[in-house]
């Protein structure tokens, strides 16, 4: 990830370009460890997000609307105290550190003007946003660190902010061609992007690398064999776009168009396996480059207990299956046992008490074969013949109870499996509380602790429309899906779900009317896309009339049985589907 200084630079450059004067209308703390501000200029209204996540610190100008909690945190409070209705009157880079203060012009309680500061700190674990009064000491921060938590720089109310520590490095944006000259002579042998990540601070990895391929045309080239004027004009180069306000904003994606790394310089050490593309901003930047990534983290840690409560279901109907299976086999030796009471009952004149064993023959079989037969010699021969009557019947009962456990035990792991895919498709509070419901509802209240059945509002589904502007609509989980097939949907509206594997249902609203094939490829492909193998090639999806689906009585939430259908094959492509998709 290049969330370095450099990047730093050139988003404050972008924000001085357009949020300057702008007025926080309202302050919110969607995350734990995210705060957003809502700003008016003119006729435009634009959310800055300050990220201080450990994995994917941030800011940015965002489009992401993010579901807000109930109720909201101490901090995102006070923060609405004092810089609701102020202005923005700068933004500025604190040294070339990865820390930015945003200068807000406000009011004090006596209503006189007065400056307030907001400094976040795009640091890693370190990071942090931060409140401070006209005379820049700290009113509160998100996370205030004491002398328990730190010896080296302390964050609390009262103390005047200090930046951290410098490196005993060289500031690029400091640096002539001179003096990374000498550097560059004085260093020992190693690889060229480490000497200017030992040399430099403010730069990651990713930077450095790309400076030295920009300079020798690949990555891994060591000091001993680089050309230090290349070098140098390379590095230059980059300092400058910072210096000069050129920055552009480049992102790297893969094969999928999965976002993987971006830069604020074209990247060149990327080959024909990624697509390298600028982009129109910053912001557009990184609300693709780190969307996903949120979501996914934001939703680990929300269901993080709905995981623990799967994989443990999981892991225990496995177990319960293996043994079951083990049983069903032993059961495979019930013909034995009913064959040994009727050899036993047809020779009960050969036989007495006290007998350990018997060599009869088996007249069942034209060789008539000697079958050693193990006696219990405390009873009788009519007694050991209705022992392994029992057996026969115990086992043949067990069979058929054996099957239909193994049955249960298997549509229970199915859907399991459901669940566990719902997961990956919950992008709000609402969407994750609907699948705390459905688990309470199928019967595993009692492993989620403090949880009591809430009412739940009509659910947001996600809605497409396709070429031929047929609308589709998808459901992100079960109780969606229901709701979507059993109560929205009208007879004639095709109905869509990957074959034979867990995945969301989508219905083809057609009024009666015939799409075109590739409105049905269309929505085929939002069926796959929405699936558990959304990365497959050729993937087999049913589609049929409504009419045709039945849900029975008493089934898992999801579940719907049909008969009548066509297949498609399709091959789901992300692009395609985010294109369709209208919210």
């Amino acid at each position: 990830m290049a969330f370095d200084a450099g990047m730093v630079s050139a988003i404050v450059h972008e924000l001085n370009s357009r949020i300057i004067g702008a007025r926080v209308e309202k302050v919110t703390q969607p995350e734990k460890d995210e705060i957003v501000l809502l700003l008016h200029l003119g006729r435009e209204n634009m959310r800055l997000a300050l990220s201080s996540g450990t994995n994917n610190p941030h800011f940015n100008i965002t489009s992401t609307v993010k579901e807000n909690p109930a109720a909201p945190p101490m901090f995102c409070m006070l923060l609405r105290k004092h810089l609701t209705g102020a202005r923005i009157s700068s933004v500025t880079q604190l040294g070339f550190e990865r820390a930015v203060e945003f200068a807000f012009d406000s009011y004090d309680e006596m209503g006189f003007e007065t400056k307030k500061y907001l400094v976040t700190e795009t640091m890693g674990k370190y990071s942090n946003i931060i409140l401070l009064n006209n005379e820049k000491k700290v009113v509160s921060a998100l996370k205030i660190i004491d002398l328990a938590t730190s010896n080296v720089r302390q964050i609390l109310p009262g103390f005047p902010y200090e930046l951290p520590p410098e490196q005993k490095k060289l500031c690029p944006l400091e640096v002539s061609e001179e003096k990374f000259l000498s550097a560059f002579e004085a260093s020992e042998d190693m690889p060229a992007d480490k000497f200017i990540l030992s040399s430099f601070y403010g730069f990651a990895a990713v930077t450095a690398r790309e400076i030295v391929c920009r300079a020798m045309g690949e990555t891994d080239t060591l000091i001993s064999v680089c050309d230090g004027g290349k070098l140098c004009d390379a590095f230059m180069y980059a300092v400058n776009t910072l210096k000069n306000g050129t920055s552009e904003p480049w992102l790297v994606s893969d094969k999928s168009g999965k976002p993987i790394e971006y830069l604020f310089f074209e990247p060149r050490e990327y080959g024909a396996d990624f697509e390298v593309k600028k982009v129109s901003d910053f912001g557009v930047l990184l609300d693709e480059y780190f969307g996903r990534r949120d979501r996914a983290e934001r939703i680990r840690q929300r269901t993080a207990d709905i995981f623990r409560l799967l994989t443990n279901a999981e892991t225990r109907l496995h177990k319960k299956l293996e043994l079951q299976h083990r049983d069903l086999e032993a059961c495979a030796e019930k013909d034995k046992f009913k064959l040994w009471g009727d050899l036993i009952t047809g020779n009960i004149y050969r036989l007495t008490r006290g007998m350990e064993s018997a060599a009869l023959e088996n007249y069942y079989d034209d060789n008539c074969p000697q079958i050693i037969i193990t006696l219990d010699k405390r009873l009788t021969p009519q007694q050991n013949a209705q022992k392994y009557y029992k057996r026969y019947n115990k086992s043949k009962t067990a069979e058929i109870e054996l099957a239909k456990q193994i049955k249960l035990a298997k549509a229970e792991l199915e859907y399991i499996y459901t669940v566990f895919d719902s997961l990956t498709r919950a992008e709000s509070e609402s969407d994750i509380l609907e699948i705390r419901e459905e688990l309470h509802s199928s019967g595993y209240a009692s492993r989620m602790k403090n949880y009591s059945a809430k009412k739940l509002s009509a659910p947001k589904l996600m809605e497409f429309k396709t070429s031929g502007g047929y609308r589709v609509l998808c459901g992100k989980n079960n109780h969606q899906n229901d709701y979507l097939t059993t109560r929205m949907a009208g007879k004639l509206d095709y109905w869509f779900h990957v074959k034979n594997q867990p995945g969301s249902h989508c219905v083809m609203f057609t009024d009666g009317e015939e799409p075109s094939e590739r409105d049905f490829t269309e929505a085929a492909m939002i069926a796959a896309h929405y699936s558990k193998v959304s990365e497959g090639v050729n993937v087999p999806v049913d589609y049929t009339l409504i009419r045709n689906i039945r849900k029975p009585g008493g089934s898992k939430p999801g579940f719907v049985t049909y008969s009548t259908n066509y297949t498609a094959y399709v091959t789901p492509d992300e692009r395609t589907v985010a294109e369709l998709r209208v919210k």
